[in-house]
């Protein structure tokens, strides 16, 4: 049985997806949840975030080979071989496991465009490539007993976020309350679908039965407002204009569904709200924002943001990992 897989991705960029997934990740783990993070995106600012410099030239610069995600599927990527069968993960704590990026993962671009057509031509290899993220995450699931993996994508709508999209099961979009992520949204649903039903037509021409492979739902489970700090040039009133926007868009664009005909959209997962002073704070400690002490300067009115950064990413944990064991005990009745 396979460890579902949540994607937090949005094809725009800029709008804190990474600090979500880096943080919900470390929440997780700290609810007594086993948990993978796997760094996708081929700028791996998540692996950035929780290895210092030096773990990254080990892991990049290597004797035995580059220890990330790229370097478990370069033997696939050459043709000599498949996904590594012993993923290089590194244990972040003791619930807590990453999956490094590399910033090499971009060399898999051309490969996977190359074999999205093949496999409607029932070539294995085709249905090796696609799935090679889907198989490499469920095997370090597998090898860390982790019982969620969350994926960290780049903001495009390229052949590697196809690949690791069709390896998720579920979708967090995070947001910032503008007109870019409004406009993104309506490039994303239309893309999710098109790549969701490609993946469909092509599962039955796998020639190979004994290849697993992902199912490809990327079900939606909601978005995430990510409120950064509100510019002088962009008053309160033009903020409230789009967030307003959101949940008609995501309706109508994501899950094509009628707008909320009440105040609270069920698409919505939370906000977040940004913590300012909290976020340097927190990177010079190579933290969460929740784990910050008085000894990392986190005092007075920091210590109350501490708190209220705790109850903001404890509530969304809870909503997502309750709207994940909502959404699979619906597709097992």
């Amino acid at each position: 049985m396979s460890v579902p897989v949540v994607a937090f991705f949005n094809n725009k960029g800029g709008v804190g997806k990474t600090s979500l997934v880096y943080h919900l990740a470390w929440m997780f783990s700290d609810r007594g949840k086993r948990v993978l993070a796997a760094d996708l995106d081929p700028q791996a600012n998540l692996t950035a975030a929780f290895l210092d410099e030096n773990d990254l030239e080990r892991l990049w610069n290597g004797d035995e080979g580059r220890a990330t995600v790229y370097g478990a599927i370069e033997p696939l990527l050459r043709g000599v071989g498949d996904v590594a069968s012993a993923p290089p993960l590194e244990e972040i704590s003791e619930k807590l496991f990453l999956l490094p990026g590399d910033l090499a993962l971009a060399r898999f671009e051309d490969e996977l465009s190359q074999q999205w057509p093949h496999c409607n031509d029932g070539k294995e290899r085709a249905f090796r490539v696609i799935s090679a993220f889907w198989r490499l995450v469920q095997m370090g699931a597998r090898t860390s007993d982790a019982s969620l993996v969350l994926l960290d994508l780049g903001p495009n709508l390229g052949a590697i976020n196809r690949a690791a999209l069709v390896a998720a099961d579920f979708l967090v979009i995070p947001l910032s309350p503008d007109l870019f992520s409004l406009q993104g949204l309506r490039n994303l649903g239309p893309t999710l679908r098109k790549w969701r039903s490609e993946w469909q037509e092509r599962l039955p021409k796998n020639p190979e039965p004994s290849l697993d492979l992902p199912a490809g739902l990327i079900e939606p489970l909601g978005y995430v407002v990510m409120q950064h700090a509100i510019r002088l040039d962009r008053p309160a009133k033009a903020y409230d204009r789009w967030v307003k926007r959101i949940p008609i868009e995501y309706a109508s664009s994501v899950v094509q569904g009628r707008p909320p005909e009440t105040r609270e959209d069920p698409g919505c997962i939370g906000m977040v709200r940004h913590y300012r002073s909290l976020v340097p704070m927190a990177q010079e400690a190579r933290k969460p924002m929740f784990h910050l002490t008085p000894a990392d300067g986190a005092i007075g009115s920091h210590a109350d943001a501490v708190l209220d950064s705790r109850r903001t990413f404890e509530d969304l944990a809870t909503k997502i990992e309750q709207r994940v064991t909502e959404r699979l005990l619906a597709r097992a009745g």
